[in-house]
């Protein structure tokens, strides 16, 4: 199973347990990241082509390092007119192990999703046995 991811404004194609380089993103070492914008997903010959994206396709992956890439020179000159202008650049990166891939339809956050609404629900009763005792004593006075 592969996708194609957009961080960065680059494209990627990422496969379970691969590493990649892309531009600085937010974190740090040990944090697990989540990219939303998924342009392609293909699992055993089955291809998913979104457009834009795909919806629900999330890849999640392991941030294993914010580092910096190697300096680049940049040299500016224009001939005959003594101009020259020499400066340099470090692009800041980070690196990152993908983890997952998940196809759109996975229902594990809907599951969790509807526990938690169940949750409330049975709470709001329990809530409304204390008032019905207060009302019950002020009748026997």
């Amino acid at each position: 199973m592969f996708a194609v991811i957009k961080t960065g404004g680059k494209q990627y194609r990422v496969e379970t347990d691969d590493v990649i380089r892309i531009e600085r993103i937010a974190g740090e070492a040990g944090d697990d990241v989540a990219f939303d914008n998924v342009l392609m997903l293909s699992a055993d010959g089955d291809t998913t082509v979104g457009a834009p994206l795909v919806d629900g396709a999330t890849v999640v992956g392991t941030l294993m390092e914010q580092a910096r890439d190697k300096k680049i020179i940049v040299f500016k000159k224009k001939r005959r007119k003594n101009y020259r202008r020499r400066n340099g650049h470090r692009q800041e990166l980070s690196i990152v192990r993908i983890t997952d891939i998940s196809a759109p339809g996975a229902k594990k956050t809907a599951a969790k999703k509807t526990a938690t609404k169940k949750t409330a629900v049975k709470k709001a009763p329990k809530e409304e046995a204390p008032a019905a005792e207060v009302a019950a004593e002020s009748t026997e006075s």
